[in-house]
C-alpha cells in the first residue's frame, strides 16, 4: 500500500485529491501489532494531497471498554487476525468499519454541496 501511495505524485502535482475525503483502516496479527501507527503513517500523505482526513470518532461507542479484545481507534477501524489469520473480525470490529464507512460517506456528501 505504501508503494502504491508513493506513486501518486502526479495526482499531487495536479492537485487532483485536494478536498477529497481520505480514510484508512487496517488489520494486524496481534493486539499490539502497530494498527494505530499504520494508519498514522498514511495520514501525512493524505494531508500533503490536501485531503480531508476522516477517522472513527468516539461517537462509535464500540471502541470503548475492555470487555473483549477488539481493534479500532479514533484513527480508524481495525481488526486483529491472529498470527495465522484464523481470527475473523468481531461484530464490534465490523460495526466499527460500517460506522466509519457511513461517516466517510456523510462527510463526502457534505463536501460535495
Amino acid at each position: 500500500m505504501r508503494n502504491f501511495i508513493d506513486q501518486t505524485g502526479s495526482l499531487w502535482a495536479k492537485g487532483k485529491l485536494v478536498g477529497k475525503v481520505g480514510s484508512a483502516f487496517t488489520s494486524s496479527a496481534t493486539q499490539h501489532g502497530g494498527q494505530e501507527s499504520t494508519i498514522l503513517g498514511l495520514i501525512p500523505t493524505m494531508l500533503h494531497h490536501g485531503m480531508v482526513v476522516v477517522g472513527l470518532p468516539y461517537a462509535f461507542q464500540g471502541q470503548m471498554g475492555i470487555d473483549e479484545i477488539k481493534g479500532g481507534s479514533p484513527y480508524g477501524a481495525s481488526t486483529i487476525t491472529g498470527g495465522d489469520g484464523s481470527r475473523q473480525p468481531s461484530e464490534v470490529e465490523l460495526d466499527a468499519a460500517r460506522f466509519q464507512g457511513a461517516h466517510v460517506a456523510r462527510i463526502a456528501d457534505k463536501l460535495a454541496d
